[in-house]
């Protein structure tokens, strides 16, 4: 994951994010990758010194967040990736502008596979087998009170900030948000938290 970062850095396209108020902020997969890797350092502590109860206890609150949030990612990315690449890719020459038709849409900007696939199925494969693997499931009073806490605040954060910083950059991290309107977007957001607290729930279910 850390190698994915690094070599995303050396892209074309991040001169560009350079330039946008909030930068790789308002990108959810940076976030997605961030609370993935930070999971492992965390996991990599707890196991060299077990007896410290509160940073596995921090690093169980943040799993709770990476989890689904690497889920969400991978899950809509690939799919838009495969199916409606212009809705996930940004295109060349960064032109937000919607495509009258496919002959005259610019070339979208592709990062290499191995990259692609560092940044959008690593954190969520990595996470997927801590959980299964190395950490008990979360308590019935965890999933039913704590993680819809936790998906309210993070969704509204999420979407306030990239509301915010595309009043600057006149436009929104990812097309499909540029090409929504507020009230579509609104239920984008919605339907996307949704599908997170979905997602931890049943992978929560299904740990013995």
């Amino acid at each position: 994951m850390a190698w994915g970062w690094f070599d995303l850095r050396g892209q074309p396209t991040q001169k560009w994010i350079g330039t946008q108020k909030g930068g790789h902020l308002q990108y959810l997969t940076i976030q997605g990758l961030s609370g993935a890797w930070l999971c492992m350092v965390f996991s990599a502590f707890c196991d060299l010194f077990p007896s410290v109860a509160l940073v596995r206890r921090f690093k169980r609150a943040l799993l709770m967040i990476a989890l689904p949030l690497a889920f969400v990612i991978s899950t809509i990315y690939w799919f838009l990736f495969l199916f409606f690449p212009a809705l996930i890719l940004r295109p060349e020459p960064y032109n937000d502008s919607e495509p009258t038709s496919s002959s005259a849409a610019p070339p979208l900007m592709l990062v290499p596979l191995k990259t692609d696939l560092a940044l959008h199925a690593t954190p969520f494969i990595t996470l997927l087998f801590d959980f299964f693997v190395f950490e008990c499931k979360f308590t019935k009073e965890q999933i039913n009170k704590g993680a819809p806490a936790v998906v309210l605040v993070y969704g509204i954060w999420y979407a306030s900030l990239v509301e915010y910083c595309a009043t600057f950059n006149g436009s929104f991290p990812y097309p499909f948000l540029t090409y929504s309107p507020f009230e579509i977007r609104a239920v984008i957001y919605t339907t996307v938290a949704g599908l997170a607290l979905g997602c931890l729930r049943v992978l929560n279910a299904l740990h013995s």
